[in-house]
């Protein structure tokens, strides 16, 4: 994947996100979802090994599938990081994701030079791998460079920008949609912290799937309440996307 992103540099934060190839279904299925989410886990990470999947399913003993394992708690477990993989050292910051059918929302924190550039390289690719192998098709599924829009050091915009993703998002597909989500308000967030697609659970111990880092985040909402109330406002304010300008989705 090529790189079209605005300029940008280390402990900047980046809303990445992209779309299918001609804006068709990306995710077809759940377990599409989670081998995206597997990626963002395990190739997150400065060593690239040939056949990353494979080596990581042999260093675990075994297959161990798309999916996390389920535990009675309702828990998932990934495997543990590869004992014969060198101690992990991530490319960038996850602080949020959200997933959608035919695309993707990612907030990054660039913490070494050109490890947001490397990181996207080996999702995209990993991802299309993958989905061309699992489907018996060649060829793009993105729809070319994925997009980078820079946050700089906005505390304002960065912490809209996270609800943008974890609450906007997931709202849409609430039934009823945001109108609805906004009157039940208690019950949308809910929902979205029961998508394991959407970081909100991770964010605040529905789940660990180790796969973000709050960074800042973490010391601004520090507990579910008042991010849940901080949310809420974010909703009611009509001009969100006009704070927000050309950091969401085109």
């Amino acid at each position: 994947m090529k790189i079209r992103v605005e300029p940008f540099t280390v402990d900047d934060f980046v809303h990445v996100y992209n779309r299918g190839n001609r804006k068709m279904i990306v995710f077809r299925d759940i377990n599409d979802k989670w081998r995206f989410l597997k990626i963002l886990r395990f190739f997150n990470d400065e060593y690239s090994p040939a056949n990353s999947f494979r080596q990581l399913e042999w260093s675990v003993g075994g297959n161990v599938g798309v999916r996390p394992q389920q535990l009675p708690s309702g828990e998932f477990k990934w495997p543990e990081w590869p004992k014969d993989w060198p101690s992990h050292k991530p490319l960038v910051k996850i602080l949020s994701y959200c997933l959608k059918n035919n695309h993707f929302h990612l907030l990054l924190k660039e913490i070494t030079a050109g490890g947001i550039s490397k990181f996207m390289r080996k999702l995209g690719d990993g991802f299309t791998v993958y989905s061309n192998l699992k489907y018996d098709e060649v060829g793009r599924v993105f729809q070319g460079s994925y997009r980078g829009r820079t946050v700089m050091k906005d505390i304002k915009i960065l912490q809209y920008l996270d609800a943008y993703i974890q609450i906007f998002n997931p709202f849409e597909d609430y039934p009823g949609g945001i109108e609805k989500a906004l009157k039940e308000f208690d019950q949308a967030f809910e929902f979205a912290m029961n998508s394991p697609f959407c970081s909100l659970g991770e964010s605040f111990g529905k789940r660990n799937l180790k796969i973000i880092d709050r960074d800042i985040l973490k010391e601004m909402f520090p507990n579910k309440e008042m991010y849940k109330k901080f949310a809420y406002d974010a909703l009611l304010v009509r001009n969100t996307r006009e704070i927000l300008g050309k950091l969401t989705m085109d």
